[in-house]
């Protein structure tokens, strides 16, 4: 049940993420572009909805018996009877698509009974398509690869929120490692999959179409991803929001879980 159960849902899955990738491509940057907002410091702009409509249309339809679960689609409670649900985020990283920063990304995951087992992350302005499936591995484009082997929290790169190194919320661990601020969660995590950062982490809650892509992707490529409490994730759950995470090569994990739950990160 490995290499070719997912050769379909991968395929479409990808072609899917570009084709969402094209759209988001011709509003970026685009003058007058109309944002509006889902609550306190969550914009959405006609990109993320017109992403989101391609996604559903190419995934759907395909794959009847599948639930479905996405940050711009109304949610049911019919995906908690599916054992396979897609968890989508046509946009992660809306500030950063408004403001011009090429740090965000169109996000896919199949999850089967709670567990990613496929993701797609694709960043349609630098062209990286980060992908994994069960058992074959985690990709840059055509090129297979992994998480770092850095062992020391000194030497560690860790990618942080935009938004929480502006508000100071870093600096407690300057010097302790090496903050990078990065935009899109989704995209966070699978640059630290693909070995361009060692790993990332936040005390502020999550959404599982937020992470799903990437903890898909983080696992397959041989790192760890953990809620900010070191609990295994579990996706498909009624309460969409996960508490926090950490994702990274593995050998950096126990010395994270000693020092991010303690820091001044908000929530």
């Amino acid at each position: 049940m490995e290499e070719s159960d997912l050769t379909r849902e991968l395929k479409l899955a990808k072609k899917a993420a570009q084709e969402a990738g094209e759209i988001l491509r011709s509003y970026y940057k685009r003058e007058g572009l109309k944002v509006g907002s889902k609550g306190p410091d969550n914009p959405v702009t006609q990109a993320d909805l017109e992403a989101d409509s391609v996604i559903k249309k190419a995934l759907r339809d395909p794959f009847p018996s599948y639930g479905w679960l996405s940050e711009e689609t109304v949610d049911n409670d019919d995906r908690l009877k599916c054992r396979r649900v897609w968890i989508v985020d046509p946009l992660d990283g809306t500030k950063e698509f408004i403001n011009g920063i090429p740090e965000f990304s169109v996000a896919i995951a199949l999850i089967e009974d709670g567990v990613p087992i496929l993701g797609v992350t694709y960043n349609p302005i630098k062209r990286e398509m980060y992908w994994s499936a069960r058992g074959v591995g985690c990709h840059l484009n055509t090129r297979r690869v992994r998480v770092t082997r850095v062992r020391t929290l000194k030497r560690a790169t860790v990618l942080a929120s935009r938004s929480e190194t502006a508000r100071g919320e870093w600096q407690v661990f300057h010097g302790m490692l090496i903050v990078s601020p990065t935009g899109s969660v989704a995209y966070k995590l699978a640059m630290v999959a693909a070995g361009k950062a060692d790993a990332t982490f936040t005390r502020s809650p999550k959404s599982e179409w937020d992470i799903a892509s990437g903890a898909a992707l983080v696992t397959e490529a041989g790192g760890t991803i953990t809620d900010i409490k070191g609990r295994a994730l579990r996706f498909n759950q009624r309460n969409v929001k996960l508490e926090g995470l950490i994702a990274d090569n593995a050998v950096l994990h126990a010395a994270l879980m000693k020092v991010a739950p303690k820091g001044a990160l908000g929530t």
